[in-house]
Parts: structure tokens; C-alpha cells; sequence
């Protein structure tokens, strides 16, 4: 299995939409009554949200990605591991 870089963005915005999904179910299915201008905050909310933790996740990747292959941030020229 080939591996990938996790993207929290996308994960905001599925369980998001999966949250939608699930608002509909409930209501085509008779368990609870849902107007139609609910879902529209929801969506765009967590689209908005996962932008947000998109943009937060490539700054903190490109940071990283400089402080490991920067030499100027480390005194003795070796890299720092930064893995955790």
C-alpha cells in the first residue's frame, strides 16, 4: 500500500458532510423534523473550517520542512530530528 500525507482539511470537511448526511437521514426518516436553512450553515461552516485547518496544516508542513533542511538553524551543521 503506498503511503500518504494525512490531510486534516479533508477529514474537517467529510465529517462534516457526513454530519449533513446524517441530518437528512434523520429527517427523511421521521425521527426528527429538520428546515431546509439548517443544512446551508453546516455546509458552508465546515467547508469554511476545513479551509482554515488546510492552510494551518501547510504552514506548519512548510515550517517543518525548512527547519529540517535549513543548516543556518542549527549550529553545528548537523540536522535535528524532528520526527517526534
Amino acid at each position: 500500500m503506498l503511503r500518504h500525507d494525512v490531510q486534516p482539511g479533508r477529514l474537517v470537511a467529510g465529517a462534516f458532510l457526513t454530519a449533513t448526511a446524517v441530518i437528512y437521514a434523520g429527517d427523511a426518516g421521521a425521527l426528527w423534523e429538520t428546515p431546509w436553512f439548517v443544512i446551508v450553515p453546516v455546509v458552508v461552516g465546515g467547508l469554511c473550517l476545513a479551509g482554515a485547518v488546510g492552510v494551518l496544516t501547510r504552514a506548519v508542513r512548510r515550517r517543518r520542512r525548512t527547519l529540517r533542511t535549513d543548516p543556518a538553524t542549527d549550529p553545528d551543521g548537523t540536522r535535528a530530528d524532528l520526527t517526534g
